[in-house]
């Protein structure tokens, strides 16, 4: 009897602990569907500005300020698009979008790189300050400079042209800082011995340290030439020719004479974000790296 009584004293526990983990099981599901719930919610919430910009565009202009348009497609109407196309300089937009954009992207990487490699691997007076003062760009906002440069820019014949809009775009301070810290990390003894084998400082940068560090350049340079297809405000500032528009800048010209052509604006703006979207769509996981570095950089 004794042992029977022992016996059911160590089951009682042992039931009650499983029904403890059962409980728990179950919160833990409960509170898993209710963050999927919230997920959706808020992806619903996010693409529904895009799915009616899409809904827009696919109608006519008259159905678009009807008070009958729904939220479904009820028509599909590519004249938007087609009008879009081929009566709006959208085209010549693309052109100063992906070129500019290119140039910038280049030219800040290999800038960027170069300077974080003499502030990191040569040793020259004034080094601590000049970093110092990049550190110190974080501090100054964008706009603060705006007038500035947009009266340099005038000075030098440079408005309405590429060069104005790339030109103030190519100061950005975290690309030195990232490969800088890569730089740094690299042992000192690598760089000893390719000077010892007659390799000189551009030997070191351009055979040596940029392919150690791809990863780093290729997510720089896609969140790079996002940021720039992306500018608004500064060519919004330097362009007055609807044939030196970037595509964000372009966006704000399609109208009528008679006031603001919605199915068409919301063509030309999904026309024009299609390239981003895609870009992104294919190099998703360098972006998010690119993201994180910056945000670690910045933080």
């Amino acid at each position: 009897m004794a042992m029977i009584k022992a016996g059911r004293a160590q089951t009682r526990p042992t039931a009650a602990k499983w029904v403890k983990v059962g409980s728990s099981v179950r919160r833990r599901r409960i509170e898993r569907r209710l963050l999927l719930m919230l997920t959706l919610l808020a992806a619903i919430i996010w693409i529904f500005p895009l799915y009616w910009a899409l809904v827009t565009s696919l109608r006519s202009e008259d159905h678009v300020v009807s008070d009958n348009a729904g939220l479904l497609p009820d028509m599909f109407n590519l004249a938007a698009y087609q009008d879009a196309l081929f009566n709006s300089n959208l085209l010549t937009w693309y052109v100063n979008s992906i070129g500019t954009s290119l140039i910038i992207t280049v030219l800040v990487l290999i800038s960027g790189m170069m300077c974080a490699y003499a502030l990191s691997q040569m040793r020259f007076p004034g080094r601590r300050t000049l970093y110092g003062v990049v550190l110190a760009s974080f501090m100054i906002p964008s706009q603060a400079l705006v007038v500035t440069q947009f009266v340099l820019m005038s000075d030098m014949g440079l408005v309405n042209s590429w060069a104005g809009i790339i030109l103030p775009q190519l100061i950005v301070p975290v690309v030195i800082i990232v490969y800088k810290q890569f730089f740094d990390a690299v042992p000192s003894e690598m760089r000893e011995a390719v000077l010892l084998d007659g390799g000189n400082e551009y030997t070191l940068l351009f055979k040596i340290y940029l392919p150690l560090n791809w990863g780093i350049t290729s997510a720089l340079a896609i969140i790079t030439f996002i940021m720039a297809w992306n500018q608004f405000f500064w060519p919004f500032l330097v362009t007055t020719s609807e044939s030196m528009m970037t595509i964000p800048v372009g966006i704000t010209q399609v109208r009528d004479t008679f006031g603001v052509n919605y199915a068409r604006v919301m063509a030309v703006a999904l026309l024009g974000a299609a390239p981003v979207a895609i870009a992104y769509l294919l190099f998703q996981k360098k972006v998010t790296e690119a993201v994180m570095i910056s945000s670690g950089v910045k933080g």
